[in-house]
């Protein structure tokens, strides 16, 4: 019995290292299949430049809240025909992210809002929190509504139609710094 208890020992001491030297070597294959860190930049890297997605994870981010504040919409945002709400992301983000409350200014004038454009972004993001508005999306005319969000893919040609009188939007867009590019 004594011979049996020491032959079972010695085999589970085989198996038991055999698994250790398996899994050494099955870390050591992850490891080599791992890009190296200057690939994974390069493969991250579009149009010459490395992606915001990319930096966030070695930029800092801080906390940031901001309060409402009515004198805080300014005029001289991207259009003309809306008033900007800052709300802080571009520098609480180190550049990812802009995000701003958008409020159009009446009367809609459809010769100033309905020029064709494009957005060189990464993401694009809006919400509609009043009112409604009604856009031309690469030929397809779309109305949204109070509660309605949507994606604009990178790129996309658009232009605003027409909107309520109480319209307001949010919108998110990667990364924070973007051009705009005017079709008409």
């Amino acid at each position: 019995m004594a011979k049996t208890i020491a032959k079972r020992q010695t085999r589970a001491k085989k198996t038991s290292k055999s698994r250790a030297t398996a899994n050494r070597k099955l870390r050591r294959g992850a490891a080599m299949r791992r890009p190296a860190p200057a690939a994974a930049a390069r493969s991250s890297k579009r149009g010459g430049r490395v992606s915001p997605l990319r930096k966030a994870t070695s930029s800092k981010q801080t906390f940031h809240a901001t309060h409402f504040r009515e004198e805080d919409f300014r005029t001289d945002g991207l259009r003309p025909y809306a008033s900007y709400r800052d709300l802080g992301m571009n520098a609480a983000t180190g550049g990812l992210l802009q995000a701003h409350v958008i409020r159009f200014v009446q009367p809609c004038d459809p010769a100033v809002v309905s020029k064709r454009h494009y957005h060189e972004v990464e993401l694009q993001m809006i919400y509609v929190l009043k009112g409604w508005i009604k856009g031309d999306y690469d030929g397809e005319v779309v109305t949204l509504h109070e509660g309605a969000a949507w994606l604009q893919p990178p790129r996309i040609e658009h232009r605003v139609l027409d909107y309520s009188e109480d319209c307001e939007l949010l919108e998110l867009v990667v990364p924070a710094d973007f051009n705009t590019v005017e079709l008409e």
